[in-house]
């Protein structure tokens, strides 16, 4: 049996390449050299670039597509950082599609966009979102963000910007209430028996409370929330699929103010943000 049909998230670039993103199509013939796309298009992986271009490689087993902002050159120690993001998942594709017997209608895909969130004369901000499907019922999402401090020359990290464990049992407490009320709300929707809703709590509830306790492991991703000034607002901290609720949920977010995050913040990076 063929995978399960479904919509690839396709990325722009991929567009004009394919006329259809569905799962149940058979796997295309070798394409003839006239054909495949020009070498100009096709970016080599297997080195860190002195400019990131866009990627595009079609097979009869497998498409990757990977989209990069400008922006992001203008930094070359940023770029090297997506490149090698893009390049481990390329990867991890290459080594599933070198490594299993594909079904017939299945075709494997790597579909990663990386885009500007914050763009200032202190901050890039860059968001990769996309997807890799290696067989099994549906995608692996892949979500990384990358905050680039432009006067440091360096990435911010959940690491360095909250150093103590005590800090981040506050800014946990603030996240997981704001998480479980949105479980809330979601439950209340959905309008369920009350021995239901109670299940739900308790079985996402598990979830939320694991995903977000004050480890610094669960806080990685995050993206600045522009504020007045050129100062940031507060942070949006990104949870994948999986983290804080089942896969159903999708990706979830929880903004922390700054004034949250401020004393917890190191002295360093407090002046990113808005005071008072």
């Amino acid at each position: 049996m063929s995978a399960p049909i479904r919509s690839l998230y396709c990325l722009p670039l991929l567009a004009l390449a394919l006329s259809a993103c569905q799962r149940d199509v058979p796997a295309p013939a070798q394409p003839a050299a006239g054909d495949t796309p020009p070498a100009e298009a096709v970016q080599p992986l297997e080195e860190t670039p002195g400019e990131l271009k866009d990627v595009v490689e079609m097979d009869p087993k497998f498409i990757v597509g990977i989209s990069y902002p400008p922006e992001a050159n203008k930094y070359p120690g940023l770029a090297a950082a997506l490149h090698r993001y893009a390049q481990a998942a390329r990867d991890e594709l290459m080594e599933s599609v070198g490594g299993a017997e594909l079904q017939p209608g299945t075709m494997y895909d790597l579909s990663l966009s990386f885009s500007t969130l914050v763009d200032t004369p202190d901050m890039l901000a860059i968001a990769a979102d996309g997807s890799s499907y290696t067989g099994g019922a549906h995608d692996n999402p892949l979500i990384e963000r990358f905050v680039w401090l432009v006067r440091e020359q360096t990435l911010l990290t959940a690491e360095t910007l909250v150093a103590g464990e005590g800090d981040w049992k506050a800014i946990s407490g603030y996240v997981r209430e704001q998480l479980h009320a949105a479980l809330s709300q979601r439950i209340d929707a959905d309008e369920l028996e009350p021995d239901e809703r109670s299940r739900l709590m308790r079985s996402a509830g598990r979830m939320i409370d694991e995903g977000s306790g004050p480890d610094v492991a669960n806080y990685q991703q995050f993206e600045p929330i522009p504020g007045p000034g050129g100062k940031l607002s507060g942070l949006r901290f990104v949870f994948p699929p999986y983290q804080v609720g089942p896969y159903s949920d999708g990706i979830q977010t929880v903004d922390v103010p700054a004034a949250v995050l401020l004393p917890h913040v190191a002295p360093a990076y407090r002046d990113l943000f808005v005071q008072g």
